[in-house]
């Protein structure tokens, strides 16, 4: 049976929906509901409807941005060459196969014959790109050369060599000069380390800079030849000696320590960084011979045009007026004619002089001792001369005590690396007190080339068994130093040069133009 709404229950109802709080209730739901509808929701539609529009536009303008920049990268790009296919005729063919069978056989007798020095074999291949080319290696036998050609993937058709040979690719190296720039030195130190770091072996990592070293000859040469000793099983060491002078003593005594502690890769990031500061202190000493030598040009310059150029104007005056010239102007006049008419003798003279200096310097050795002592005893030139030595022998020897190097030889390379017979003679005593026992400090004791500092430094890394750490602070002491003096000479010698060059000018201008006021107060 339907259940009916009576009257008191209607009215029940009616007077809840009429209660104040019910409609407070609803009319701020509904009035939320038309905010939201209103401020919301019509304008995330709005949104929605733009973005699915500028979305179709921005992948159509990506599409075609992307294009036009492919186009410009295919037109700007270097095409890669046309792979060049290597052809010979039968008789070429037929003579180099020939040539492969003699060395064979040579290679099963004489050619399997070690020498006990490494001479250079001239070598005939065809490398993997079917190219017939011919180099040189450095090497023991041709067999061990043949294999290692072998091994890089060539098919080798002749191993010859010679002392004409040796002459011409090895011997007359010494003329021509096959030692390693500090910059280049630098680099292939950063790049080794480099490599073994990220996981190659030593020899791969030579390979990789061989190849790097297209352009320089001698450079891939010697490189093929350490690779070529790693492959026998040399030590690194012992491959970058038979280089000759290409690779400092300093670094294969250091890589020669390394391996016997296992350092290889802490030993080339300290060489690099040696190096790196080592050229810093090179650079700092051209920059401050390059300004005054600039300057002082400049200023001969100027008063050789002045001598040849302005003063026979003078000149000229002079002689038509029969003025008397005397004193300072005649001497001036007279360099001017001397200057003008005689010109080839100054230059010879000149060229002469500058020739036989150079010659005694570096053959004479007591001529190069009494110069450098001379220039050890001039004022500011002293303390740069003794700031870069001290930087330089502080430096290396912390590198050599840091690396274990033996303490004769670590003084031993020192000595051959400073160019200063001075401090070289100190270097010597050092070595000769150590084998006598006594201390390395004696040799730097009460020495003028020695500053205190360094002395008492030295004498205190002694004592405390931290030698190597205390030349370390010595050599940042005296570069500080250097830079200090070099950056204070800079700024010292330009204001004393143009001084120098504005007197010099204005005494030849007097010199030439005092005459004139006396024929003028003769006129008058």
């Amino acid at each position: 049976m339907q259940e009916t709404l009576t009257p008191n229950k209607s009215n029940s109802v009616i007077e809840i929906l009429k209660s104040p709080f019910v409609i407070l209730y609803n009319i701020i739901v509904y009035t939320g509901v038309g905010i939201k509808a209103v401020f919301f929701d019509f304008w995330v539609n709005i949104y929605n409807g733009v973005s699915y529009q500028v979305d179709k536009t921005y992948r159509h303008t990506k599409q075609q941005f992307m294009a036009e920049e492919e186009k410009i990268y295919e037109k700007t790009r270097k095409k890669p060459k046309k792979e060049k296919v290597y052809k010979y005729s039968a008789k070429t063919l037929a003579n180099l196969e020939r040539e492969r069978q003699e060395l064979l056989v040579d290679l099963q007798n004489a050619g399997a014959t070690r020498s006990k020095t490494p001479h250079v074999y001239l070598y005939k291949a065809k490398d993997t790109n079917g190219r017939i080319i011919s180099g040189t290696m450095n090497g023991l036998s041709k067999l061990d050369i043949n294999s290692y050609l072998l091994n890089e993937g060539y098919v080798v058709y002749s191993i010859k060599t010679s002392p004409f040979i040796d002459f011409v690719h090895k011997d007359s190296s010494t003329f021509f000069g096959k030692k390693m720039s500090t910059k280049d030195l630098i680099f292939w130190l950063t790049q080794l380390s480099t490599y073994i770091k990220a996981g190659l072996t030593l020899n791969e990592a030579i390979k990789i800079l061989t190849a790097q070293m297209k352009g320089n000859k001698a450079r891939v040469t010697a490189f093929k030849a350490i690779s070529y000793e790693l492959t026998l099983g040399e030590s690194f060491s012992s491959a970058l000696e038979k280089q000759g002078t290409m690779f400092p003593a300093l670094l294969i005594n250091m890589i020669k320590a390394a391996e016997a502690s296992g350092t290889l890769v802490e030993t080339l990031d300290d060489m690099a960084n040696y190096y790196t500061e080592l050229d810093e202190t090179r650079k700092q000493m051209v920059s401050a011979m390059t300004y005054p030598t600039i300057i002082m040009v400049f200023a001969l310059a100027v008063i050789v045009f002045i001598l040849v150029y302005v003063v026979p104007q003078f000149t000229e005056i002079y002689a038509s007026s029969d003025a008397e010239i005397t004193g300072v102007t005649k001497i001036v006049i007279d360099v001017s004619n001397f200057l003008k008419e005689d010109y080839m003798i100054i230059i010879g003279v000149v060229a002469v002089s500058i020739v036989t200096l150079v010659i005694l310097y570096k053959t004479v050795k007591a001529f190069k001792t009494s110069f450098q002592i001379f220039l050890m005893h001039i004022p500011i030139v002293k303390d740069v001369i003794i700031y870069n030595e001290m930087t330089i022998f502080s430096k290396t020897f912390a590198s050599l005590l840091r690396n274990n190097v033996f303490i004769t030889d670590s003084m031993d390379i020192l000595s051959r690396i400073t160019n200063n017979e001075v401090y070289r003679a100190i270097l010597y005593k050092t070595i000769n007190n150590i084998v006598k026992g006594e201390k390395i400090s004696e040799a730097f004791k009460d020495h003028w080339a020695v500053p205190d500092v360094a002395y008492y430094m030295i004498v205190t890394g002694e004592s405390t068994g931290e030698l190597a750490n205390m030349m370390q602070k010595v050599s940042e002491y005296y570069q500080l130093l250097h830079k200090n003096i070099i950056n204070n000479l800079k700024s010292f010698i330009e204001p004393i040069m143009i001084s120098m060059l504005a007197v010099i000018v204005g005494l030849i201008i007097i010199a030439v133009i005092g005459p004139m006021f006396d024929m003028y107060e003769q006129i008058q």
